[in-house]
């Protein structure tokens, strides 16, 4: 973990928010991100040079996942899922 986690307790207690570390070289503990890497991969595989990469090609492969349906959200995409919640928190 880099330096920018040094503050990590500070920001969880005004958060009121826990970090989880997971232990190097145990990636079946962060499967959430190791799934979001995979799909990122099928648009940028390895060995890409990220410092050839637009802002519009990331905002491109963000709105494609984003709008991609998921099982742990009943099959409905994520941006679905956020619009139904903030216009609920809007309303109520």
């Amino acid at each position: 973990n880099g330096k920018e986690f040094a503050a990590h307790q500070v920001i969880a207690e005004k958060l009121q928010i826990n970090f989880y570390f997971a232990r190097p070289y145990h990636s079946w503990e962060r499967g959430a991100n190791e799934n979001a890497n995979r799909l990122v991969r099928q648009y940028f595989p390895k060995k890409t040079d990220f410092k050839t990469i637009t802002q519009e090609q990331v905002q491109w492969v963000e709105d494609i996942l984003n709008s991609r349906p998921r099982k742990r959200l009943g099959f409905i995409s994520p941006l679905l899922t956020y619009n139904q919640l903030t216009q609920v928190a809007f309303v109520s």
